[in-house]
């Protein structure tokens, strides 16, 4: 039935029918002009007599006079049933109509009603008469779960090279479902759109727990988006159970595809197993070009800093750039255009990482962390490796050098309570232009398998397209010292060390993390971190200069001493606590601030600690 045909209507097709089923001299060698049931039939693989049958099918629900014509021949009520159109139908056969043949595994036609089979009566499929009447259009069942997917708009080089690589592997046999792994979900169905036409999502949250219902819904859902022309994509999203995708995939009879954050283990059906490149700083400039309504007025030096910066996909940019031009005013100079979309990217990015990870101001006064003169210097030198790291490792071509290692910058923070290790993290986010999440490894870690790899794919994830810092605070409690592995929560916990490690060296952004405990991490899990940074209890010098940075410029001030000060033995958490608990004391008074009301708040927060001031620290304070 192939080969190319002008489709009539199904008018012309029902006069040769009617012939049929009157059973007039020579009607069954009659031709019948080519409809939409000879597109069915190419698609589903029919044979004449099924191809015939749905004609007839349509006959008898569309033309008012068919019932009267049926009951005349049959002597029944008029339906066209199983028996009788074995006996009416041209090309009649028994195997066409078995339950495993394409016309009813496919669910073309049903056979409804309690009687024997033979008096059962055929019914068409709602999609299937549609789709003969030149409408085609979803079942309810399908159209309550399936989404479309605009078509392509942003192809980017990564996209296309993705969907290349789905063409040439859609039309392998025995139809293997494609497994398109990795970030980006909006970039791998637009690749999929490119590649295979309409392509249908079905939120994997929406899959029925298994048996008859999956393998109905799988099979309506095929024939539904074979009749309009459009393939299935199954879509992870968060809190789908991913468990039951591969039996979905048995089930299912066509070409499909799964767009997952994380690698599927497939059942028994062949797989293809495709990923999305990672797209380069000169991709997502050659983007933000391409999106921005006058590239010319935006400074080249803001568009490579963002593209460096972020990965974001050509349709957020696209809001972006209409943000853009709404909000800039027309002779806005070169600076506030930069700053404008470095901050739009900023905000665009955040959404996924806010419902992961708790985001903590930056503190823009560098100079308010003070620290020994080595570890000050490696915090600048941290600053300058994430400042330029696209410059080295793509521009310069270091990238190519590290392979085996990964191109992430980690740095470890140690030193007790109150040093600066948030301090400083919230410093550098400031010093980049870049938001800091502060992640809860409590909530993170699972108890049960695969979860906390899952948890850490989607902060990560997030994080990668925002170009956020990441901030692990308490480490030890998942980098402790190894102990022999003794059973499967062991061997768990070693696994999900060695995922964060992983993620952490793959990681484009910089990942902090954060220990009071640094004899409690392993020396091999040291080694992997770009820097460690001591941040050792203040001397008295250093705690002289964070009592001088502590107090606010507009802090109203009266006979400050910052050499008795020092004399505290603290650390600037601690202090910085002191200073705002003497402002509020001085505030209820109504005074400036004085070496009385910071001598209180001192007392409050040594108490605080279970501690006492000694005399020493108290020596030459004004009494």
């Amino acid at each position: 039935m192939t080969g190319a045909r002008t489709i009539r209507s199904l008018t012309e097709a029902f006069a040769v029918v009617e012939r049929w089923v009157l059973r007039e001299a020579g009607a069954a060698e009659a031709d019948v002009p080519p409809t939409q049931a000879d597109l069915i039939a190419d698609a589903f693989g029919l044979d004449l007599f099924a191809r015939n049958l749905l004609l007839v099918a349509a006959w008898a629900e569309l033309d008012m006079a068919a019932a009267a014509r049926i009951a005349e021949v049959t002597g029944g009520d008029g339906h066209l049933t199983y028996g009788a159109a074995l006996g009416l139908v041209p090309g009649a056969n028994w195997s066409t109509l078995a339950p495993s043949a394409p016309l009813r595994q496919a669910r073309l036609v049903t056979l409804q009603g309690p009687e024997p089979v033979v008096r059962q009566r055929v019914r068409l499929a709602e999609p299937v008469l549609m789709r003969l009447l030149g409408v085609p259009a979803l079942g309810d069942a399908a159209a309550s779960v399936l989404q479309g997917v605009p078509a392509p708009v942003h192809m980017t080089p990564a996209r296309s090279r993705l969907a290349q690589k789905i063409a040439a592997r859609a039309d392998l046999p025995e139809a293997p479902a494609l497994l398109l792994e990795g970030p980006d979900t909006d970039g791998k169905l637009q690749a999929l759109a490119a590649a295979l036409g309409p392509v249908m999502t079905l939120d994997a949250q929406l899959l029925p727990l298994g048996g008859p219902d999956m393998h109905q819904l799988g099979h309506e859902i095929a024939r539904d988006l074979v009749l309009v022309g459009a393939s299935l994509a199954i879509v992870e999203t968060p809190g789908a159970d991913m468990r039951l995708v591969p039996p979905f995939l048995d089930a299912y009879p066509g070409t499909l595809a799964v767009v997952c954050d994380t690698p599927l283990r497939a059942g028994r059906r062949p797989c293809v197993r495709l990923e999305l490149e990672s797209a380069t700083t000169a991709d997502q400039g050659a983007a933000w070009r391409a999106v921005l309504p006058a590239p010319e007025a935006m400074p080249d030096a803001a568009i490579e800093a963002v593209a460096r910066s972020f990965r974001l996909p050509p349709e957020h940019m696209g809001l972006i750039a209409s943000e853009l031009d709404a909000s800039l005013p027309a002779n806005a100079g070169p600076e506030a255009r930069a700053v404008a979309l470095w901050e739009a990217c900023r905000r665009a990015a955040r959404p996924r990482l806010d419902d992961l990870a708790h985001r903590i101001p930056g503190s823009p006064d560098r100079s308010a962390l003070v620290l020994p003169e080595r570890a000050d210097q490696m915090v600048d030198a941290l600053i300058a490796q994430v400042r330029h790291r696209a410059q080295v490792y793509e521009d310069w071509g270091f990238a190519d050098r590290v392979q085996n290692k990964g191109t992430g910058l980690a740095a470890m923070f140690t030193g007790p309570p109150g040093t600066g290790k948030s301090l400083a993290a919230e410093v550098i986010g400031a010093q980049l232009g870049l938001d800091v999440y502060r992640v809860d490894l409590s909530a993170i870690v699972s108890k049960w398998m695969g979860e906390t790899e899952k948890n850490l794919r989607r902060v990560f994830d997030a994080a990668d397209a925002g170009g956020s810092v990441l901030l692990f605070d308490e480490a030890d409690a998942l980098f402790g010292r190894r102990s022999e592995v003794k059973d499967s929560r062991d061997r768990n916990a070693n696994m999900e060390v060695s995922y964060l490690l992983q993620r952490i060296e793959a990681f484009r952004g910089l990942c902090i993390l954060t220990t009071n405990l640094a004899d409690s991490i392993d020396d091999a899990f040291l080694r992997r971190f770009a820097f460690v940074i001591d941040f050792r209890f203040p001397s008295a010098e250093e705690r002289r200069r964070i009592w001088q940075a502590v107090f606010p410029r507009d802090m109203p001030r009266e006979g400050l001493d910052l050499d008795l000060l020092a004399q505290l033995n603290l650390p600037g958490g601690s202090i910085r606590n002191i200073a705002l608990g003497a402002a509020f004391l001085a505030a209820e008074r109504g005074t400036a601030v004085g070496m009385g009301d910071l001598a209180d708040a001192a007392r409050l927060e040594y108490a605080k600690q279970n501690r006492q001031i000694s005399d020493a620290e108290l020596r030459g304070w004004p009494q």
